[in-house]
């Protein structure tokens, strides 16, 4: 038998004896990192990765489920007294899924990005939700894109994250294929890993690095300073009919790889962390929404997603992604009409599972609030 099926069998015995709660509080006094079921990271190292930006190692415990490279989870904290939970995508993952790092970009107002960048430190402990996401090698063909021809990674901003852990994950595997990432930054003092990356293409003739900056005065070699567009990937990415693409940053840029990777390449993934913003024609004024569950009503724009704009009206709410991919923010709608901010799509039938990050109201709604 297992340690894990000893500790399974253990913890089985002794649940009825003991509430989760209160072995959580006695056993943190002893080690923050102790829990019954709760899935918790020790921050075990730190450092600045780049300007704005800090890298966090984690030493997960026994709860925390595996996480697959190019994947999200979601991260919580407790930020003056209140618990904060906020999406990252790993930057690397062991292959024991038990050591984690998270890259992460310090953002005007983010209230977790903060206290990560600045707060955290050595010993410190945040929960680990579930690791979800399709932005995994086995997304581009049955096989793995590793395993059925070279890639191309196309990663603008904090995009990067996704497609680091990915390209380790490749180096580490022996990179059986050619391997090109192009990077976005605006400028070179927010750009990631550069070290490591140019280390990489060195030693490793498989692997081609290219640094794109839109907004430095001046390029060093190697450097490029044009946005995504077809000229440049043909100049850089010459066979590109041979390659699974892989993109990641805000909404415009991933459109912008996808339409010139469809029909060109071999397949497509792409992962945007900002929403498109779609023409809504009747996105004027504002509507009531009924909170059955608390028994308020409030009234919100159409033209706003709905998280946000219940949450400026004080409204506490679970949140991961807030970019439609993890569900935390899910919750029952029982009358009205909603539109899905990604796909356009309006829905006027009650369903289980609103996503009020992608989702606006177009009609007065009621929702389990």
């Amino acid at each position: 038998m297992t340690a894990r099926s000893n500790d399974t069998a253990l913890s089985r015995l002794l649940a009825p004896l003991v509430k989760p709660s209160v072995f959580d509080f006695w056993a943190g006094h002893l080690n923050p990192a102790w829990s019954w079921e709760r899935p918790l990271a020790r921050v075990v190292a730190r450092h600045i990765e780049a300007q704005g930006t800090v890298t966090l190692d984690l030493k997960a415990n026994r709860h925390c489920a595996a996480i697959q490279s190019g994947q999200h989870v979601n991260v919580s904290a407790e930020v003056n007294g209140r618990r904060v939970t906020r999406s990252y995508s790993p930057t690397r993952v062991s292959r024991s899924g038990k050591r984690l790092s998270i890259t992460v970009k310090q953002v005007d107002g983010g209230k977790l990005s903060q206290h990560l960048c600045r707060q955290a430190q050595l010993g410190d402990v945040l929960e680990i939700g579930p690791a979800f996401g399709d932005m995994t090698l086995t997304q581009a063909s049955q096989g793995g894109a590793q395993a059925s021809g070279p890639s191309l990674f196309l990663a603008a901003g904090s995009g990067i994250t996704p497609l680091m852990s990915l390209t380790r994950a490749l180096d580490q595997a022996g990179l059986t294929h050619d391997l090109t990432l192009v990077y976005w930054a605006r400028t070179r003092a927010e750009l990631c890993f550069v070290a490591e990356l140019r280390a990489l293409a060195a030693r490793q003739p498989r692997f081609k690095v290219h640094f794109v900056l839109t907004q430095e005065a001046q390029r060093l070699n190697g450097e490029h300073a044009e946005r995504l567009n077809a000229d440049l990937l043909a100049t850089l990415v010459p066979n590109l009919a041979q390659r699974h693409v892989y993109a990641c940053g805000p909404a415009g840029f991933v459109d912008t790889a996808r339409a010139l990777s469809l029909g060109q390449a071999r397949s497509f993934v792409g992962e945007a962390f900002t929403l498109p913003t779609p023409a809504i024609s009747d996105a004027i004024g504002t509507v009531r929404i009924n909170l059955a569950l608390s028994g308020r009503t409030v009234e919100v724009a159409t033209g706003q997603a709905l998280l946000p704009a219940l949450e400026a009206l004080g409204l506490s709410l679970p949140s991961g992604c807030r970019m439609g991919i993890c569900n935390t923010c899910a919750c029952p709608k029982q009358t009205g009409v909603t539109q899905n901010l990604l796909s356009g799509d309006k829905d006027d039938a009650p369903t289980s599972a609103l996503r009020l990050c992608v989702s606006r109201a177009c009609t007065d709604l009621t929702l389990d609030l």
